[in-house]
Order: structure tokens, then sequence, then C-alpha cells
């Protein structure tokens, strides 16, 4: 009986201060894990190390609630979305704490923990909280007399103040998935030791303060879209690994080197004793501090005769591990690559640009009445034109940006100037197609149909031709714009990107669009050329004349359209021929010949531009002897094509009896 009584005695003694009506200890681990909960129990005992809340429904945790407790290690507040306050000194005289949680509540500002004195090293994980918005100066100053780490990701955090993380031996600092955090001040690390470790994925930062990064070591930042802008690589000191979002950053640190001497003792005292005329006088500074440290460490005892350390170590270059690696979209380049690439794309896209403003300014100036060709001739000159200006647009960024896009690549390729470039090249290279097809096509149908004046193309039929192809130009230059597909894949600004079904039908549909157009102008002009050819009409010189005119504008379309659509073609269906560096050769010398040639081959060649030329020039006084001799030859031409008495002038035959109408040579390139 009486061991009985002493079997119960202890074993109330055992729970003695763990008891309670809805909460539970264990090992002194207490928790309440019961949404009937809606206080702190008065009863949780002095000696536990372990303290949870989940899913209860706290509203406020008290002044001095969880002070005091001498062996608390671990503080867990969880899904709770009812907690709104936590009072001040709620966290005080906390010694041995190493851990706190509190995360998926409604609290609106951080707790109060400058009273927790703990000499442990402690995680700080405050997360899931929305209705944070702002860290407050000295928020954790007292937190711990040793390092500490600080979880305060997906949160509702849009302000850091100055002076921050004030006090504390940061060793990491995690503030992704704070959607809404823009900014980071520039002494936000000011009294902080640290951070070591700093995450600024998912973030709206686009930037790193310039001060308090001398310590950093790892630096996360993915898909942090916003963060575009590095600062000066030499506030890195220690950095080792790099974790960014985009690849072009990783070009910055590919091109700087660290030697080992500037990240061990030993190496500095080896650098201290090269010959002084081996410096560089901007290293005097860096030298003498090192003097200073090589003789703290003789008072400190360091064995600097130490010659088991191996000195050429100190020689080596130390790398940043950085990702995103540069791919073949985003190789460590300038937008040309090339030196001659530079020099040809000014010389190239200053012709296109002259060549077809001049074309313009006389087709619109011609005091004739606007035919079918002219006003044909118009649109492909224009849109020869904003080839021109695509190209000039890409010309002048590279100079700008030559030998350090890195630092312009994201800002360039993400930016509005991209998406325009992007936006002219497509409508202009689709616009060009499509009117070289409608000229090919007129040209056919006045030659095949020349007796049937019925059938004859009207200025009308060739306006709304063009409105159509208009409006097609200008909606596949937008649909990268808005998702399908993208200018920014690369440096140049053209629709690369097919990492999507969508993305990659859209390449692919309008290359095969460009491949057919092509084959449409091959059969149309072969068609003209055995229509045309007769040899009872047309002598065998003037039978060469035409066959050569028509060759060179079949060649320039091929030479123009082929080398870019097959290789275009292989890349679009993820088997790639060329790198990117290899197709802005591609870009410069092939892209651009159709909006060079056209204005010569289409006009500036034809007798027709050369006469309006004159007259135009005429007007101001010049050239007006030719201009007079077109204006001669022009009238007895209208004269002589006139009927006379209701009868139209005789027709060539040829033997089998066909009729046909020439059409002027002067009129075909």
């Amino acid at each position: 009986m009486a061991f009985l009584w002493i079997s119960l005695l202890v074993f109330l003694g055992s729970g003695s201060g763990c008891h309670h009506r809805i909460c539970h200890c264990s090992d002194r681990v207490f928790i309440c894990q019961e949404n009937k909960v809606t206080e702190i129990p008065s009863d949780i005992p002095r000696n536990a190390v372990e303290l949870r809340f989940v899913l209860t429904k706290l509203q406020v945790i008290p002044r001095g609630a969880f002070s005091g407790f001498g062996d608390l290690e671990k503080i867990e507040i969880s899904q709770n979305d009812a907690l709104e306050v936590i009072e001040a000194d709620v966290f005080s005289n906390l010694p041995k704490l190493h851990e706190m949680l509190i995360s998926n509540t409604g609290i609106k500002h951080l707790p109060a923990v400058y009273k927790i004195q703990s000499l442990q090293k402690v995680l700080l994980d405050i997360q899931d909280n929305i209705n944070i918005r702002t860290i407050e100066r000295n928020s954790f100053a007292g937190l711990s007399s040793e390092s500490v780490i600080l979880w305060l990701n997906k949160n509702g955090i849009q302000e850091i103040q100055n002076q921050a993380f004030n006090g504390t031996q940061l060793d990491e600092l995690n503030l992704s998935d704070n959607i809404n955090l823009e900014d980071l001040p520039n002494d936000i690390f000011q009294g902080a030791n640290g951070p070591v470790i700093l995450d600024i994925s998912r973030t709206r930062i686009h930037s790193l303060p310039s001060d308090g990064l001398k310590n950093l070591k790892k630096l996360k930042a993915r898909s942090a879209y916003n963060f575009k802008t590095l600062p000066n690589l030499e506030k890195f000191a220690k950095l080792v690994e790099a974790n960014l979002t985009y690849p072009s950053h990783c070009c910055a640190f590919a091109n700087w080197r660290r030697q080992a001497f500037e990240l061990h003792p030993l190496c500095n005292k080896s650098f201290v004793r090269q010959d002084s005329d081996d410096l560089a006088m901007d290293w005097g500074h860096r030298r003498r501090s090192m003097e200073e440290e090589y003789v703290s460490s003789l008072d400190k005892g360091l064995d600097i005769t130490e010659t088991e350390f191996d000195y050429d170590l100190c020689n080596e270059v130390v790398d940043v591990a950085c990702s995103p690696k540069p791919d073949a979209f985003n190789p460590c380049e300038d937008i040309m690559g090339y030196n001659f690439l530079r020099v040809l794309i000014w010389f190239i896209s200053i012709l296109s640009i002259m060549g077809n403003i001049v074309v313009l300014v006389i087709l619109i100036a011609s005091q004739y009445k606007l035919t079918v060709p002219r006003f044909l001739m118009c649109n492909l000159a224009f849109a020869d034109l904003c080839i021109g200006v695509y190209l000039l647009l890409i010309a002048s960024v590279d100079i700008h940006t030559k030998s350090q896009y890195h630092n312009y690549a994201i800002d360039w390729q993400t930016g509005a100037g991209c998406d325009a470039a992007g936006f002219f090249a497509v409508f202009a290279s689709e616009l060009s197609v499509y009117t070289l097809t409608a000229i090919t096509l007129e040209r056919w149908h006045t030659i095949t149909y020349a007796m049937q004046l019925d059938r004859k193309v009207r200025l009308r039929h060739a306006a709304s031709i063009m409105l159509i192809g208009w409006i097609f130009a200008f909606s596949v230059a937008l649909l990268p714009i808005f998702g399908v597909s993208s200018y920014m894949k690369v440096s140049i600004c053209l629709p690369m990107d097919i990492d999507s079904p969508l993305s990659q039908l859209y390449v692919i549909s309008l290359l095969v669009l460009n491949v057919l157009a092509f084959v449409v102008i091959c059969t149309c002009y072969t068609h003209i050329y055995f229509t045309v050819r007769n040899p009872n009409i047309i002598s065998s010189t003037s039978d060469t004349k035409i066959a050569k005119r028509m060759a060179m504008l079949i060649f320039t379309d091929f030479l123009c359209m082929a080398p870019i659509s097959f290789f275009a073609i292989s890349a679009s269906v993820k088997m790639p021929l060329i790198t990117v560096s290899k197709s802005k050769i591609l870009l410069v010398l092939f892209y651009p010949i159709n909006s060079c040639a056209n204005p010569f081959l289409y006009a500036i060649f034809t007798k027709t531009f050369r006469r309006d030329f004159f007259i135009l020039l005429s007007k101001f006084g010049c050239c007006e002897m030719q201009a007079q001799i077109y204006r001669t030859e022009t009238s007895s031409t209208i004269h002589n094509s006139h009927p006379r008495n209701g009868q139209c002038p005789p027709m060539a035959k040829t033997n089998s009896g066909a009729v046909y109408t020439l059409v002027p040579l002067n009129h075909l390139p």
C-alpha cells in the first residue's frame, strides 16, 4: 500500500506544472495545438525547453508572457491568423534561446526581440505574415551576443529602414518572396557585421546597398527581375557564390578577377615582401594596410617563416561560382560581337536609310498621276526604311555599350528599346516580303492579262491589298510584346524564344510564309520571262537583258532569304546549326540585302524613276536639260499611244496568231 502511495506521488510530481485542460507537456516541451486556446496559459512550466502554439485562436500575446524562461531553447507560434498583437517585452531574458518561429499569423509589426539577450546563435524565422509592412531601425539589436540568422521571407514587407540590423552579427538574411519590397537603403547594414548570405529572390528590389557587402560570401537573387544593376564589384571582397536571375550578371563576374593574396593573411605577407618597384602606384594604400597586418601578425606570434605554406597559391585566381551561366542565347560579348560587323552595320544601315528616303521623296513628289506600281514601291521603300532604322538602332546601342554590355544587357533586353527594335525588325521584314510579293503578282497579272482591260489592277485594289499587308505585319510584330515568343531573348532583339509550343509555332509560321513568298516570286518571274520572250517581237539582246534583270531580282531575294530561313528553321525546331554569335553575321550581311538592293532594283535603276528625279531637280534649277529630254520622250510616248481615228495601233503577232502587249522594259528592273 505504501508503495502505491509513493508511486502516485512520483507520478503527480512528474506532471507538476504540465497539466492543462487543453495543452499538454512532454519532456519539457509545452504544446498548445487546439483552436480552443484563446489565451496564453498561466501555468507554463518554468523549466520548459520548447514552447509551441500551433492552430490556436490567440489574438494577443501579453507583455511578459515568455520572460525569464532560463532553459527555453525554442519558441514556435504558427498557423494563427487571428493573432494580431505581440506586445512589447513578451520575449526577454532568454539566454538559451536559439530558434524562434513565427509564421502564418496576422501580426502587423515585428515582435520586439531586443531584450532576449540570448547567449546562443539564434535562428529567427518570421515568415508568411502578410500584414508586416515595415522593419524599423534597431529591430534586432539585443537579440543575441552571437551570430544570428534572419529568415524574413514571404511576408508583406514593403520598407526596411536604415540601421535595421544594427547590433547584429548577421550570418544570413533571407528577404525572399517579399514581392512588394523594392528598395534596400544604403545604410541598411550600418552597425551590423554581415550579412554573409543574402537572399533577395522573388522581390522587386532593383539594387543592393553601396555599403555593408564586404563580408558577403553568397548572394541569391533568383527571379528578381527588377534587380538589373550590380554595385561596383570591388564591394564584393569575399563573394564566392552568386545565384542570380540574368546571365549577363555572371558575365560581369566572369571578367572580374581576384587573387588569393586578397583573402589569405600569409599571402599578404608574401605580397609585401615583393619588390616595391613591381607595385602600381594605386596599390600603395593596400600595401601599407597589408604591412600593418603583417606587423600585427608578428605581435600575435604568427610564424611568418612557415616554409610549408605554398606561396604559389597566392597567385591563383579566385573565381565567383555564378549562375545562371551565359548560354547560347546570351554569350558574354557585345551586341555585334565582331569588330568588322560593328563597322559594316553602320555602312549598311545608312545606305538602306538614305536609299529608301530618296526613293520615297522622288515617288511622292512626282508630278505624274499615282500609279499602282509607284504606290507599291512607296510601301516597299517604307518597309525597307524601317529595316534600316532597326539596324541603325542596334548599331547605336552596340557603340554605347561597347566592352560593357553586361552592365546594360538587362535594361536593354527587358526595356522598351529592345521591344521597339524587335517590332521594327519583324514589321519591316514581313511588310517588305509581302510588298515584294504584291509587286511581283501585279507585274505577272499585268503581263498575263494585258489584253483584258477589265481585269486591270486598279489603285483601289492595290490599296486594299496593302491594307491587309499592313494589318498582318503590324499584328505579327506585336505578338512577341504580348507573350507569343519574345524580343528579350537575345541582344539583337529578334523573336528567338521558342520555349512554348505557341512561340515555336509563331516563329516557324513566319519562316514558312517567307519561304512560300520566295517561291511565289520565283514562279511569277519565270512565267513573266516566258510570256514576254517572243522572237518575233523582242530581239535577242533585249531577251538577254530581261533575263538578266529577272535573274538579279531572284538572286537578291534568294541571297537574303535562303541563309536566314535555312538556319532559322533549323533553330526553330530546336536543332540549331550556328550560334547566336554567328547568326549576327547573317543579320548584318544577309538580312538587309533586300532593303539595300530594292531601292536600286525596283526604282533608281528604272527610266521612270530617273525621269521623276531629273524633273524634280529641275524645279530647283538643276539638271534642266535632262529634265526636258525626259519630258519630250514622255510626251512622244503618250502621243504615239493614243488611238487615231478610232483605231488602235497595230499589235505585233506571233506565228501562231497570238497577240501580245509589251510592257516597256524600263518599268522592269
